[in-house]
């Protein structure tokens, strides 16, 4: 079956957040008419969502509402009762949901409850540090799943060893490599985006912290400040978009001392961001997803992470994993020490994340899987 066959909005795609609209865009693009779009509204508002729908040409979405601001329990809760009420409205013939977030696993939750077929993209990542309650929701979604789209050998692998049937898992590659070629602005339009800012092409980091590690206690979001300042001091200039949640914490915790050597900027649009990363000397971030990015533009990345599940990145010397403080600070003066170097190795370094294909595979077998439901038995 060809996704040309798929009745209008009959693909219910649910997503919550910034990145699995970036992730998921494409392949809402190869649904086309098919493609429902339900948002939990968990991140809602123009900067986090509102302009993304509009770069990335997606429709208007059915939005939950009461989601945002709730805790992780009370967040999914919510979601949950609002998919389930959607979906019996207007049954869909597949769920696909992205990744691991409370969106991902309410949605995919809400799909089991009413036998639907789930289609889950990004299967079988795996940090395997049980304190993050990302990895929780991965797991479980990845095995109430029909469709285990695994962008890797190695995220396949992950759900072998905890018995996913073979039948269910497919390798597909990564969105996120379709995306980047895809949002990266050009050359000229790079140019001048990086002297609107000051800033000298590979002679600057940029930096992105939000993870509830790095910002929940005083002490984590000082120890990450302090390394930028300390860069900052010695001459690279740092550009630091700043998520609201790490505004909220620089303020609560009176750290805006460690801010005033850094450029501090409001969160930026997505293909804007890929312009600022394409030409950086070192990216500095805790995010999954610049970890990917990272691989598709070529650019050396700290993970500002006790853990991540995208061995991946650092296993093709595109990433490594630091933590705050002095480690953080140390590998970067270094990386930045032989930036010349590093920059032309890595431009020549294939992504692990695959050929740029995936969307359409991902679209194909969600059809497929939506004509035979019983491959999910």
């Amino acid at each position: 079956m060809s996704t040309a066959h798929l009745p209008p909005a009959s693909v219910a795609v649910v997503l919550g957040t910034r990145p699995e609209l970036v992730k998921l865009a494409p392949l809402m693009h190869e649904l086309g008419p098919a493609a429902r779009l339900l948002h939990t509204g968990q991140h809602w508002d123009e900067a986090m969502s509102g302009r993304f729908l509009r770069e990335l040409a997606l429709p208007d979405p059915e939005l939950l509402t009461g989601v945002g601001g709730r805790p992780r329990a009370g967040q999914i809760a919510h979601s949950l009762d609002q998919l389930d009420d959607a979906f019996v409205r207007h049954r869909p013939v597949a769920v696909v949901v992205q990744g691991d977030t409370n969106a991902t696993l309410a949605g995919a939750l809400a799909a089991n409850a009413r036998d639907i077929p789930l289609v889950h993209v990004e299967a079988g990542l795996r940090s395997f540090d049980r304190a993050m309650p990302e990895e929780h929701n991965r797991v479980m979604v990845d095995h109430v799943s029909d469709l285990l789209c695994a962008a890797t050998a190695t995220n396949a692998a992950n759900l072998r060893a905890e018995s996913v049937d073979e039948h269910r898992i497919t390798v597909t590659g990564n969105t996120v490599v379709e995306v980047v070629r895809a949002q990266l602005p050009t050359e000229p339009a790079r140019a001048a985006l990086v002297a609107g800012y000051g800033l000298r092409p590979d002679g600057y980091v940029l930096a992105t912290v939000h993870r509830p590690e790095n910002t929940d206690t005083a002490a984590a979001l000082r120890a990450v400040l302090t390394e930028l300042d300390t860069i900052a001091r010695f001459g690279t200039e740092v550009l630091f978009p700043m998520h609201p949640r790490t505004r909220a914490a620089v303020e609560r915790f009176d750290l805006t001392s460690l801010t005033t050597r850094i450029t501090t900027i409001e969160p930026v649009g997505y293909a804007e961001f890929l312009a600022l990363a394409r030409h950086a000397a070192l990216l500095v971030s805790d995010s999954g997803g610049i970890q990917e990015e990272c691989t598709v533009l070529g650019r050396p990345l700290l993970v500002v992470r006790r853990s991540t599940e995208r061995p991946e990145a650092v296993d093709a010397g595109f990433a490594a994993l630091v933590r705050p403080g002095a480690e953080l600070g140390e590998t970067a003066h270094a990386w930045l020490a032989d930036s010349a170097e590093r920059l032309a190795r890595l431009a020549t370094t294939p992504s692990p994340y695959g050929d740029g294909l995936a969307s359409a595979r991902i679209a194909r077998l969600t059809a497929q899987l939506a004509e035979s439901p019983v491959l999910a038995a």
